[in-house]
């Protein structure tokens, strides 16, 4: 499964939906936009995982780098996502007590 990401701006955030499998393949990927988002003045972010299938330790350590650039740079990374399959992952880790995790976009910005 590949990785598919769609930009669009919403006020003063940009969603980042993001689609297939965050790993250690396509992890980079996702690296790779975080990083051109936040360093063209893009520094409030709302990643929307719903239509993420698969998320690892190297996904999360991506997401947990977008929150740090983005923090650096006054700004925030915000996350939707309502699978339970990845809420797991976010409470056993304790990440969610470091995201913002939402129902939908419309509550993250």
């Amino acid at each position: 499964m590949d990785l598919s990401l769609t930009t669009r701006t919403e006020g003063e955030r940009t969603v980042v939906e993001v689609g297939g499998e965050i790993d250690v393949y396509t992890a980079p990927k996702l690296r790779e936009t975080i990083v051109s988002l936040v360093d063209a003045g893009n520094h409030h972010l709302v990643m929307d995982l719903e239509k993420v299938e698969f998320l690892d330790s190297t996904g999360l350590g991506v997401l947990v780098g977008g929150l740090k650039r983005a923090r650096t740079n006054e700004g925030s990374l915000a996350l939707v996502c309502t699978q339970e399959r990845l809420l797991k992952i976010f409470r056993i880790t304790g990440l969610d007590k470091v995201f913002d995790i939402h129902d939908n976009v419309a509550s993250a910005i």
